[in-house]
């Protein structure tokens, strides 16, 4: 009853009829036979009742949307490619800002440059750049839309060698609270570029971005399964460590799902899924892989030299797959051997459906950018950690956060900062954490210019502050 009321309330201020004769085929309200779909995100336990889905077609689309929404008082959620932990690509009884038709993009070969629009994936981007063997570093999952990964940071398998995918980022085109188009970049509103380098989407929809490109024709990476132990994993986090900066990767120390291509006496042992990406000519990156190779004999070795953009396989399926999970992102200094008994004793003890412990290597290219260059506050942090317990029913999620919250307890060290991509709904301490000290004083008072009521409120939410 409380959803039908609050869509009710909502479109007593919008009149629906009229935003379908303004945006044609491009409006989807409740009743409609594709609402359900339009209003599901990527992740499970989100129930939300938008009162309009608006698909844009262009930034005018975007500027018309920006001011329905400052004008009729609804809450706007903005959707790149709604893969938002938090569940903030979509609102309960507002509008949802739907980029995802906007996929137009320039690629100019000679300077290395491209302007793409937001409603593009990380893995369209990425196969588009590659016919022409270039690249920008997103994240580890094709599907993501280019919005959310790059505004929060971008962390993926270029990381140490081109740094961050806001490391790469030339210029952005920007629709701000009072519905004006702007050109940022160093020169142009620089305050205002520096804080969408990393503080998510609080400042304004952003509706193209110009990268910088990389040529990268081919690379030698993969998955590769090895078993963990506290040795193994502690040898998987120094190898990764003393490895060259062409190699960026992610251990994912979990129980063995049955997988088709594991022995069926691996299911349900523990190990350590490596995605690894060395960026550059395959001889050099068979020689970066061979001491991840010794660490133990492979339970699957998939690591080949392929381009680029293969090592976002197709995912089929995928608009069907919503995972529930209590999950939370932390930095730590080290994971020696100790460190890595208490990552397995405490994968042991989940009653998750899948508990995992993602563990990924800094350093490198995103270690040189200055911490104040951009939002992004954690360029000192050596390894992220993200802990995750997967679930079915909703009677469990206590439990599962509960095991959560004592995992990162127990593996926090001198680093209290979080990745702000990867957090859920945490409360402003966390946002802090993504965000500390001089970080968040500039990044509110850039906030009061551009959005002083807080229009973009529906993201890891910094206060408009005065200065």
């Amino acid at each position: 009853m409380a959803n039908k009321t609050n869509i009710r309330t909502a479109s007593a201020s919008i009149s629906i009829p009229k935003l379908r004769s303004e945006f044609k085929d491009r409006v989807i309200a409740p009743g409609d036979p594709d609402y359900d779909k339009a209003r599901t995100v990527f992740y499970g336990g989100v129930d939300k009742h938008p009162a309009v889905i608006i698909k844009v077609a262009d930034t005018n689309d975007v500027v018309r949307v920006v001011n329905l929404a400052r004008e009729s008082g609804l809450e706007l959620a903005v959707r790149s490619g709604g893969h938002s932990t938090a569940g903030h690509s979509v609102s309960e009884g507002g509008i949802v800002l739907d980029l995802s038709n906007m996929k137009g993009l320039e690629i100019d070969t000679e300077s290395r440059t491209a302007w793409a629009e937001t409603g593009l994936t990380a893995g369209e981007l990425t196969t588009a750049l590659g016919a022409h063997g270039l690249a920008v570093g997103f994240g580890d999952t094709g599907s993501v839309g280019i919005g959310g990964i790059t505004l929060g940071g971008g962390v993926g398998y270029l990381v140490r060698k081109y740094g961050l995918t806001i490391d790469n980022l030339l210029a952005a085109e920007v629709v701000t609270a009072d519905g004006q188009i702007r050109h940022v970049d160093e020169q142009t509103h620089p305050d205002l570029f520096w804080a969408i380098r990393g503080g998510g989407g609080n400042f304004g929809v952003v509706t193209r971005f110009k990268f910088r490109l990389h040529k990268v024709p081919s690379v030698v990476g993969g998955m590769l399964i090895l078993p963990a132990t506290p040795e193994k994993i502690a040898g998987f986090i120094a190898e990764s460590e003393a490895a060259p900066e062409e190699l960026s990767g992610i251990g994912n120390v979990m129980t063995a799902p049955p997988m088709p291509f594991l022995p069926a006496e691996v299911h349900g042992k523990l190990i350590i899924m490596a995605l690894l990406v060395y960026a550059g000519e395959a001889e050099a990156g068979e020689r970066a892989l061979a001491p991840f190779r010794a660490l133990a004999t492979p339970y699957a070795d998939m690591l080949k030299p392929m381009t680029y953009p293969e090592i976002y396989p197709p995912e089929e399926g995928a608009g069907e797959y919503h995972p529930v999970a209590a999950s939370l992102t932390m930095f730590v200094d080290r994971v020696d051997r100790s460190v890595a008994e208490t990552i397995v004793d405490h994968l042991h003890s989940s009653s998750a459906s899948m508990a995992v412990a993602q563990l990924r290597v800094l350093g490198g290219a995103l270690a040189r950018v200055p911490v104040d260059a951009t939002a992004f506050a954690h360029r000192n942090s050596k390894i992220m950690v993200n802990i995750a317990a997967l679930y079915e029913k909703p009677e469990d999620k206590a439990t599962h956060e509960a095991w959560v919250a004592d995992f990162a307890s127990a593996l926090r060290q001198s680093d209290k900062g979080a990745y702000v991509n990867f957090l859920a709904e945490e409360g402003e301490e966390r946002i802090h954490a993504a965000y500390p000290g001089a970080t968040w004083d500039r990044l509110a008072e850039v906030k009061a210019r551009y959005d002083p009521t807080n229009l973009f409120h529906l993201n890891q939410n910094i206060q408009p502050v005065s200065a």
